[in-house]
């Protein structure tokens, strides 16, 4: 338990931690990493040429700063990033480096204003966050390993189907090498996939949502290929586009996530997804269709036609189930997109112009995409009255806590 003197200190020195935050956390990476290179094989190092990861840990450090008198309010926070570690193979020996390097980083770049009371405070405040964290993890390993199919740590896996869903996205149909079940999941769940990628001389790690329902024999993936323009490439998502292929074997982790319907639930849901954002709401589709079938309306938004992962399946369903409703907004339309009229709505999706649709009693509300598109569509819900409670939503890539 921190003391209230402690939770006074870290209260009071969070402004100036916040207003270095981000050289902190550059030199806490740099430290670690240089005393732990074996680290790298863990963090994604894509993120860490953008200065993405430096930045979510630094809003991260003065968020639980802000929130210590009640941790509690952070919970759901915290459980999104015990599913992460947990997708990640984290173990409790790494809390205690990460700890070392982030107090010896704070000292180094504010120097003397660093004061022993003050590094003694931070180092407890870490600490009982890290003891947190541990047994959230401990919990979501022990639930893991104690299922049907389920397993810790990676297992093998092969490639038994490649299918191209549109210009951008490829599915992964993925088998176990052992010939076991695999674990069931919850729609809207991901996984964990870890590959060498010889351009960084690395292991490298990253999640993708399950596209499909469970069913445990297999998983489906659908990676969408980064890079282009001025974005540079997506490390691992490239390589499985240019480099794995049917017979070819990547290591998995156990499903994890908290972004999932509750499948024993019977109300209606409403999926609001743009562009690969689609593909835990397909898991979630599929799942809820079944019997007995729940009402879903689902938003989707890309470019066009030929970005559009799934469309002829989505569309197919929409004419088989009574209770499923499609809508799809092109933001470029290609000119066969408009003389076919293969969508409904022009521009980004608007949830004031489909509001007749979405409003629905006691509906659960469903957001996945890039940050900017979910913060529209989460702030569009709430000023249509819909409650926060009901909101739910996955970010790709490094989120407030994200490490």
């Amino acid at each position: 338990m921190l003391t209230q003197k402690t939770k006074d200190i870290v209260k009071a020195t969070a402004p100036v931690l916040a207003q270095h935050g981000y050289d902190i956390i550059k030199c806490f990476y740099k430290r670690m990493f240089e005393a732990h290179p074996e680290l790298k094989n863990v963090f994604n190092m894509a993120h860490q040429e953008r200065g993405e990861q430096q930045q979510a840990l630094a809003r991260a450090v003065y968020a639980y700063a802000e929130n210590i008198e009640d941790p509690s309010s952070l919970m759901a926070v915290l459980n999104n990033i015990a599913n992460k570690h947990a997708s990640l193979g984290v173990k409790p020996e790494q809390y205690p480096i990460v700890g070392e390097h982030l107090l010896a980083a704070i000292k180094e770049i504010l120097g003397s204003a660093a004061t022993e009371e003050i590094i003694s405070a931070w180092a407890q405040a870490y600490g009982n966050l890290a003891d947190v964290l541990m047994g959230m993890e401990s919990a979501l390993y022990e639930s893991s390993a104690g299922q049907a199919g389920g397993w810790t740590g990676w297992r093998s896996f092969v490639v038994r189907e490649k299918r191209p869903e549109s210009g951008v996205i490829t599915s992964f149909i993925l088998e176990p090498v052992d010939g076991k079940p695999v674990a069931n999941f919850k729609p809207g769940q991901y996984t964990s996939i870890a590959v060498n990628v010889p351009a960084l001389g690395l292991q490298q790690i990253r999640q993708y949502s399950l596209s499909d329902m469970p069913n445990g024999r297999t998983y489906r993936i659908s990676v969408k290929r980064e890079g282009g323009g001025t974005q540079p490439p997506g490390h691992v998502s490239n390589l499985l586009h240019d480099h794995v292929n049917v017979g070819d074997e990547v290591k998995l982790a156990t499903p994890y996530g908290s972004f999932h319907i509750d499948v024993n639930a019977t109300s209606p849901i409403v999926l609001i997804s743009g562009g690969v954002g689609l593909t835990p709401m397909i898991s979630m589709l599929k799942t809820a269709l079944q019997a007995p079938p729940r009402k879903v309306v689902f938003a989707h938004g890309a470019r066009n036609s030929a970005v559009h992962a799934m469309r002829d399946k989505l569309r197919e369903a929409a004419k088989t189930y009574e209770n499923f409703e499609l809508i799809v907004f092109y933001d470029q339309p290609l000119p066969e997109d408009v003389q076919g009229r293969d969508y409904d709505h022009a521009g980004l999706v608007d949830a004031r112009l489909i509001e007749k649709s979405i409003l629905i009693p006691d509906a659960d509300y469903y957001i996945c995409g890039p940050i900017p598109f979910m913060r529209m569509q989460h702030d569009a819900l709430k000023d249509l009255g819909v409650h926060e409670s009901r909101i739910h939503y996955e970010v790709f890539g490094p989120d407030l806590f994200a490490e």
